[in-house]
């Protein structure tokens, strides 16, 4: 989505004929890489919340096998 938001925002100011469009196409790029930071951010937490359940999983599995 947010990399639509960006091509969106560069095609229309390509285009623009005056300044408010400027501004409008100003602030759907920010809002795309804001959204972009926030959904990369979101990613790498999920990740990592993933990785440790897995090092979990594997502790668990190796301290019931030495039972």
């Amino acid at each position: 989505m947010a990399e639509r938001m960006l091509r969106l925002a560069d095609a229309g100011d390509a285009v623009r004929e005056d300044p408010g469009c400027g501004v409008l196409y100003g602030v759907l790029r920010d809002s795309a890489y804001k959204l972009k930071q926030m959904a990369e951010a979101e990613r790498q937490t999920h990740l990592e919340k993933s990785i440790e359940r897995s090092i979990e999983r594997l502790s668990s599995r190796i301290k019931g096998s030495l039972r």
